[in-house]
Formats: structure tokens, sequence, C-alpha cells
């Protein structure tokens, strides 16, 4: 008779993988999120479009009473919208990654699904939406309005994954942070609230007089949205955007951020 030992090292059959076990984990977790998130709100996804597109035109509408012409270009919408696009797509995702652990927490029980995989379903899925929110949002400003804008898609894809970048390090970071902290939560909603008046929305960067204009340098919410508008009127430089600052940013708190969740998340779930 011949025992396990016996039998060639090559011959003997090994578990699957982890990743093809993990790629149908995230695409399970990804269908889970889409059918609580979207299916049970009437209309879906098309709220997803009105929030932003409700909030341009509220914007256009009050400034445009007040202003002949935006701060860069002659288009209200199109000015408000290479704001608050970004800054949408920033909040709202990284928000949802922030709430991973408890929107899975049940099944992150099972040993094949990795808080990983909780954390880039949520992600993926809400990149996805936000970006193709983004283009509903754009393309439709851009064929009703006069915007007399020329759209540079090498720059507003940069813009895209700057954002996409730092949204997942700071989700990922307060993903820890906000388990591990009941307070830091009402904290963060605390600290970010003035960010929608802070992130030259409403305005431009050079019109902010010093020294408020250094300080405000160090929002990179301010770097993605001039690097947004750039993408769009060529005449506009926005040379005070740093690139390497919003990267650097993203990196840092990525992965301290995953640091934090792999030393301790095992913790986290028997604590939330």
């Amino acid at each position: 008779m011949t025992s396990s030992h016996d039998i060639p090292s090559a011959q003997i059959p090994r578990p699957p993988t982890r990743r093809f076990a993990s790629v149908r984990t995230i695409v399970a977790l990804v269908l889970r999120e889409m059918a609580t998130t979207y299916g049970r709100s009437p209309g879906g996804y098309i709220w997803a479009v009105l929030e932003p597109a409700g909030g341009i035109a509220l914007m256009s509408l009050i400034f445009s009473l007040a202003f002949r012409t935006p701060a860069l270009g002659v288009s209200f919408p199109i000015f408000y919208a290479t704001g608050l696009v970004p800054f949408m797509f920033f909040t709202n995702i990284s928000q949802k990654v922030s709430s991973s652990l408890l929107f899975s927490k049940q099944l992150l029980a099972y040993p094949t699904v990795t808080f990983i995989d909780a954390i880039l379903a949520r992600f993926i899925l809400n990149v996805i939406t936000q970006l193709l929110v983004g283009y509903v949002i754009f393309v439709g400003i851009i064929m009703i309005f006069d915007t007399r804008v020329m759209p540079d898609l090498a720059t507003i894809a940069q813009t895209y994954a700057l954002v996409t970048l730092m949204t997942l390090g700071i989700g990922v970071l307060n993903c820890f942070l906000m388990s591990r902290f009941s307070v830091w939560k009402s904290a963060w909603s605390i600290l970010t609230r003035p960010l929608f008046i802070i992130s030259c929305i409403f305005f431009l960067f050079e019109g902010v007089p010093q020294p408020y204009r250094d300080w405000l340098w160090y929002n990179p919410l301010v770097h993605i949205v001039g690097l947004m508008r750039r993408g769009f009127y060529p005449s506009y430089d926005a040379t005070y955007v740093s690139v390497p600052y919003v990267a650097g940013v993203g990196m840092i708190t990525l992965v301290i951020g995953l640091l934090l969740l792999r030393r301790y998340h095992r913790d986290l779930l028997n604590s939330v």
C-alpha cells in the first residue's frame, strides 16, 4: 500500500489558488452591494446622477443671478461641475470604503472572505458608478449648454486616477479608525464638513488672498479640482497643482491603513 509520502510532490493535488477564489468572492460582494445599495430604492442608479445634477443646477441658478459670468469660462454649469463631480467622487466613495468592515461583518466570518475582498468590492462598484455619473454629467452639460470648453482627456484621466488613489487611501485608513474608535465617525464628519466650502468648488484658488491661499494649498481636493479644470479649460494653467503631493497623500494613507487592518482586523470584527 502506497502512502502519501511515496507520491511525488508534483503529483499531489493542490488546492485552488487564492487569486481565483478572491475574484469570485469580490464579484459576489459587488452583486450584493448593487442589490442592497441601488436595488432597494426607487430609481436606483438614477438618484446617483440626479444628486450632483441637482446641485449643479441649483448653484448655477443662484450664482447666475449674482454674477454675469463664472470665475472661469462662460458657463456656470460646467464650471461648477468641474468642482462638484470630483468632490462627490471623493466623499461618496471614501464613505463607502470606510464602512466596508461594518457592511460585510457577517460575511467576514467565513474564511474565504477577507477584509481586502470587502474593501475592493465596495471600492470597485462605487468607482464605476461615479465614473458613469461624471460621464453623464459632463457630456450632458456640454451637449445642452454653450460651454466653449475643450476637454483634454489625458488630463481628465489623470485627475480621476489621482482622486481614485487618494479616495482609496483615506477610505482604507478611515475603515480602521471608524471600526476601532466609534467616535471617529462623528469626528471625521465634523472635520470634513468645511471641505465643501474650502475645496475651490465655487471659486478659483488664485482668487484667495494670502495667507489663506497658502493654508488652502494643503487641502488635496484643491489640487484635484484645479487639475480637473485644467482638463476642461485650455487657458487655465493651475500652476499650484502638485500631482506628487496628492499621490503621496493617497499612498501614505493607503499603506498605513492596510498595515493597521492586517494587524487588527480580527479584533475589530469581534468588537464591532
